[in-house]
């Protein structure tokens, strides 16, 4: 590993990873990562189980020691400093609470290894249980908490200790679907009010969607985009990105003469997009539109009401391949074997390089 060092802060960067290199046996779990985040900023790390992402959360609170790389805090060459000294607050899966203690001497805790004044601990586990609204709750044991509550405390316990920057690790997974979206505005609002940079490590693609000031999207141990929400969902880079964030149809196309043939019509087509040959295709199941009269044909296999949306599985006349397709539940809603017809902008789609395996 590399010699604890310093570089100029130029006071928008919080934290740095270069090169970072990870292996447990014969396993690459993260390969050549490097990763910035600006000071302020809400990252989330998004990818599915085994990407790497806890890895890479780990190797900057220094739970974990990477064979490769450095890793910077506001500048500061934090590589070789021992967790307790990188001010790092870390909220885990499980939250880590203390069973045996009260909400006060959890929150408190990091403070008491500091040997902070006990005057000064008081004051400060007060105002933080405001910031995460849980006044007065001091002298509760942790079982008496339900777990919105015990997340709350934990990311106090993480606050307390005034961090230079906030890591959470799949914060929410614990809790049900409703208290999650509740909770996650709660962590956006404390993390604007501070003004807390953050690593946030999720697998939920609407979580980090709904929360992230940039997504970083990992696959294997490597990154595969970052981009802000909106840009990931409308511009993904990768065909696995696509694939991963939001719903998306995948299908085989060919380009030849400057059209596009799929689903069994053409569509005209910029040269300049993609070279002549085999592509994959993806598109959004809300750009489609139905359409009387449409070049795309096929018969509605399922409807699936959601409330505002209704999503269609429509079955392609002449081919085994289905669609997905995606309205307003205001619009005029089809049934089970309806045959309808569908059209899309091709600007609308994302064409890839066919994948042979």
């Amino acid at each position: 590993m590399a010699r604890s060092g310093s570089r100029s802060d130029n006071g928008l960067t919080g934290i740095q990873l270069e090169h970072i290199g990870k292996r447990f046996g014969e396993v690459t779990v993260l390969a050549d990562l490097s990763l910035q985040v600006s000071r302020g900023e809400l990252c989330c790390l998004l990818g599915p189980s085994g990407c790497g992402k806890t890895t890479a959360l780990r190797i900057i609170n220094g739970l974990l020691e990477a064979e490769t790389g450095r890793i910077f805090l506001h500048g500061a060459d934090i590589t070789n400093v021992p967790p307790q000294k990188r001010n790092l607050g870390m909220v885990f899966q499980s939250y880590a609470l203390f069973p045996q203690m009260n909400v006060f001497e959890n929150v408190a805790y990091g403070m008491r290894r500091r040997k902070l004044p006990a005057d000064i601990i008081r004051q400060k586990v007060t105002e933080v249980l405001g910031i995460v609204r849980l006044p007065g709750i001091e002298k509760r044991r942790i079982h008496e908490l339900s777990g919105g509550q015990q997340q709350r405390v934990a990311l106090a316990r993480a606050l307390v200790i005034e961090p230079q920057a906030l890591l959470l690790d799949e914060p929410l997974s614990n809790l049900d679907a409703r208290l999650r979206a509740d909770m996650r505005e709660e962590i956006r609002r404390i993390q604007r009010e501070l003004g807390m940079t953050t690593i946030y490590v999720t697998h939920d693609q609407e979580e980090a969607m709904s929360i992230a000031d940039r997504i970083v999207i990992m696959n294997r141990g490597k990154i595969e985009q970052t981009g802000t929400p909106r840009a990931i969902y409308e511009n993904p880079a990768t065909e696995f990105v696509s694939s991963f964030v939001g719903n998306i149809n995948l299908f085989n196309g060919t380009i030849e003469n400057g059209k596009l043939s799929c689903l069994g019509a053409q569509f005209p087509i910029d040269p300049a997009i993609m070279n002549p040959g085999e592509v994959t295709c993806a598109l959004r199941p809300e750009n489609i539109q139905f359409i009387s009269g449409g070049s795309i044909r096929g018969v509605v296999r399922e409807v699936s009401y959601l409330g505002s949306i209704i999503r269609y599985k429509i079955g392609l006349q002449h081919s085994t391949e289905t669609i997905s397709v995606q309205t307003p539940a205001t619009d005029a809603a089809y049934v089970i074997g309806d045959t309808i017809g569908m059209t899309f902008d091709p600007k609308d789609l994302r064409l890839f390089p066919r994948s042979r395996q």
